[in-house]
């Protein structure tokens, strides 16, 4: 596998937006969008493919509010999306800032199409970032589906290697596009937008009998809010820095105990914390242990084994959670 630097220049997709629109249908729509939020989101395919003109007026509600979501929050400059997606017990982590995106491992191989039709769905054709966390394949398994099926940029993966055919297959959609592997020092800044982003670990510390140990660890940071994604790193890797208060961690490793340790946690004091587990896993996560050491913060907990789909869309000074 090629490992080099990959220095590419950020296409930033504007989408156009159509002029002369009415202003009382305008202030109806963005009332709408404040109220109702983000509960639209699961018919946003349908929405997307309709039109915002004049002719619009004619169109249902719902599609009027659709379109100009997509318009208003998807492209805002001043908001941006994090998407959790449910992909049973395996991780899926989309960011939208500012028309460019980050995604964070894709699930099992099963999940691939899952993973590819969510991020169409919200009218997304390129993935600017690429992270796959570590070679486990509930982490990099739909990775090769989306390589396949979308434009890509820059991809970082941590510098190990696994034998399986799960790793082999994103390697074959990696070469099949004449793309690159880069494994970024720690340390390493880069943006999605208007969000910095920051590589803390990149997997050094990973073994082939321990690779949950190669996860790639990102921190983002916009105005007064910051999220950090953990992979499945451990307890091991927890212990290797001090960590910045951080106000929303996605939980290493689905809750396991192997991972968020007290010291950690009291470190980084999470306000709101997104735990992605299968429903009835046979690994009993998240575990007790964990929830009550989130409890004892005062950390909101939200889990797509229960709420789905999660959403976290901000300004940088709030967060507001929500499910699809």
């Amino acid at each position: 596998m090629s490992r080099g630097g990959i220095l590419m220049s950020k296409n930033k997709r504007k989408r156009s937006t159509e002029k002369n629109i009415p202003k009382v249908i305008v202030g109806l729509v963005i009332g709408l969008i404040l109220l109702l939020g983000v509960t639209q989101l699961e018919n946003v395919e349908q929405y997307i493919n309709n039109g915002f003109n004049e002719k619009s007026v004619g169109n249902t509600l719902e599609q009027v509010v659709a379109k100009e979501f997509e318009n208003v929050v998807l492209n805002n400059e001043e908001t941006f999306q994090i998407h959790f997606f449910d992909v049973g017990q395996a991780d899926s982590i989309l960011l939208i800032s500012n028309g460019q995106t980050m995604l964070i491992d894709a699930g099992n191989n099963n999940d691939g199409e899952l993973v590819v039709n969510n991020i169409k769905k919200l009218g997304i054709a390129k993935i600017d970032y690429l992270i796959g966390t570590h070679p486990h394949a509930d982490h990099i398994g739909g990775l090769d589906d989306v390589i396949n099926n979308l434009d890509i940029g820059q991809i970082y993966m941590p510098n190990i290697q696994t034998n399986t055919k799960t790793f082999e297959d994103v390697l074959d959609a990696i070469s099949n596009k004449g793309l690159k592997v880069t494994t970024p020092e720690e340390g390493y800044k880069f943006d999605v937008g208007n969000i910095e982003c920051e590589v803390i670990l990149n997997g050094k510390m990973g073994t082939k009998n321990n690779l949950n140990l190669a996860s790639t660890v990102i921190r983002a940071e916009y105005k007064e809010q910051s999220y950090l994604f953990m992979g499945d790193a451990e307890n091991k890797n927890e212990e290797t820095i001090t960590w910045k208060q951080t106000n929303v961690l996605k939980v290493g490793h689905h809750g396991s105990s192997t991972s968020s340790s007290e010291s950690f946690l009291n470190q980084i004091k999470p306000q709101i914390a997104i735990i992605q587990v299968g429903k009835d896993n046979n690994y009993n996560h998240p575990t007790k242990q964990i929830l009550d050491r989130l409890n004892s913060l005062g950390t909101k907990i939200y889990r797509t084994d229960e709420n789905e789909n999660i959403l976290i869309e901000s300004d940088g000074i709030n967060n507001k959670v929500s499910f699809y």
